[in-house]
């Protein structure tokens, strides 16, 4: 699910897995030439802000976007004349074929920076975690056998998050399947959520169901009479999960007395509740991602006002374990103690108090690689928005060129450059005579951290 930077050690197998996975991934988006829903973009077109002219990429893409022309449609004919590679097929080299969409892809969307550079300082935040209970089931990731692949109690308010691949040869089912913990009967109203359909398409399944979550309304509540058991959602045990194919949900909902909260893979032919009756729970994998966090919910804010007109351009970091750092909690199904590395799941809240004379325009910037995503914005007195990150493209951070250690040392202490290579997503410019609140969270399948920049609205 997560991928940093490849200077860290101790991430350093999960980064590579990481990125095989991605490639897998990018290279099924080829072969089915489908990165978006088109009902999602329809919706989101009616409401988000124009696409900003700052999407930015590397030298390099700039010098493939002047090759030759007869070159470059000799090239494209034979792409267009050569037949679709199969996934499954280990002798088209994955990793190759990604290079090449990544290179098309800048190279088509080179573009000069309307943006001047500017030097950027790092902007004080705080956060606090606060709300009911995250439950995580990312262990293990690659599933090859049916079981439990996590499993805890709580009551009130809670979020679970499934993330899921079905690494066997045969069809699958991926179902959240909900229980009474004490006998009694018990309510529980989903609140919020959603997921997107399997595929192996891992950069348009971590966006769609990010848009499914922030889009998402009250999905009605759910009886659970004395000893019966009940689905989160009715249609997961109608959701085939293909060999390769990744599944990611993620749903608010609160109960009014204890739940048994169970996440299994199971045969596509079999009953989810009479396959839970006889299934033990699966290993972790090395990366040990799944477990029970309380306080679903991080709120940043800073005690200091920005003035864009006197502080100029600034940034703060998210999900980098160096100034916004990981949650840690416990594994129910053998009491160990876990790290969330990236933070998924999490719903951070972004309240950064401006001087009410001001403007600021906000971007987010991908640190770690390749990035998509959604967040929402709300202002006083208006209803919540959503905005795709990128908006209008699949995906960014594949043109930004690696970090030098100095420059990245440089950034995490405080100081940092907007250049013509950084790439950014525009969310948007606003007055300081209302409060801005944005929603984030970390999106399954792309690449940590990111930068939220601020700065003043031309």
């Amino acid at each position: 699910m997560r991928q940093f930077y490849a200077r860290r050690s101790k991430r350093k197998i999960a980064h590579v897995k990481r990125r095989k996975k991605i490639a897998a991934g990018l290279l099924a988006c080829l072969v089915s030439g489908v990165f978006f829903s088109q009902n999602a973009l329809a919706r989101h077109k009616e409401a988000a802000p124009a696409p900003a002219a700052v999407q930015q990429t590397a030298q390099t893409a700039v010098d493939a976007a002047k090759t030759d022309k007869n070159d470059k449609g000799k090239k494209e004919n034979k792409r267009k004349k050569a037949e679709p590679a199969k996934q499954q097929n280990a002798a088209v080299g994955i990793q190759q074929k990604v290079a090449e969409i990544l290179r098309e892809h800048v190279a088509q969307n080179a573009r000069k920076n309307v943006l001047k550079s500017h030097v950027m300082k790092m902007w004080p935040v705080e956060s606090k975690d606060e709300g009911g209970t995250l439950l995580f089931s990312d262990s293990p990731e690659s599933v090859t056998d049916d079981g439990i692949l996590y499993q805890d109690t709580v009551k009130g308010e809670a979020r679970i998050l499934y993330y899921h691949l079905n690494s066997s040869d045969s069809d699958k089912k991926v179902a959240v399947v909900l229980q009474s913990a004490d006998g009694q009967p018990a309510i529980v109203r989903v609140t919020r959520g959603g997921a997107c359909y399997p595929s192996p398409d891992y950069l348009h399944v971590g966006k769609m169901t990010q848009m499914a979550y922030f889009e998402g309304e009250a999905h009605g509540d759910i009886y659970i009479g004395r000893g019966r058991h009940r689905l989160l959602q009715e249609d997961m045990d109608t959701t085939i999960l293909h060999p390769g194919d990744l599944v990611y949900g993620v749903y608010d909902f609160a109960s009014n007395r204890p739940i048994k909260v169970s996440v299994i893979m199971y045969p596509a032919d079999a009953n989810p509740f009479e396959f839970l009756e006889q299934a033990h729970v699966l290993p972790k994998d090395e990366q040990r991602l799944r477990g029970t966090f309380h306080g679903m919910n991080r709120i940043v804010t800073s005690s200091q006002v920005y003035d864009p007109a006197v502080d100029g351009t600034v940034y703060f970091p998210l999900a980098d374990d160096i100034h916004d750092h990981y949650r840690t909690g416990i594994d129910a199904t053998d009491g160990s103690a876990v790290t969330n590395y990236g933070n998924y799941g999490v719903l951070y809240k972004l309240q950064i108090p401006v001087a009410k004379d001001g403007a600021v325009q906000y971007y987010l910037s991908p640190l770690g690689g390749v990035y998509a995503g959604a967040m929402t914005v709300e202002r006083e007195t208006t209803r919540r928005r959503m905005i795709e990150t990128p908006y209008g493209r699949p995906y960014f951070g594949d043109a930004t060129p690696p970090e030098s250690d100095a420059t990245q040392k440089a950034r995490e202490e405080g100081l940092a450059i907007l250049t013509d290579t950084t790439e950014l997503t525009d969310l948007g410019a606003y007055d300081g005579d209302r409060p801005v609140t944005f929603e984030f969270s970390p999106p399954g399948a792309s690449n940590l951290p990111i930068n939220i920049i601020m700065m003043p609205a031309e």
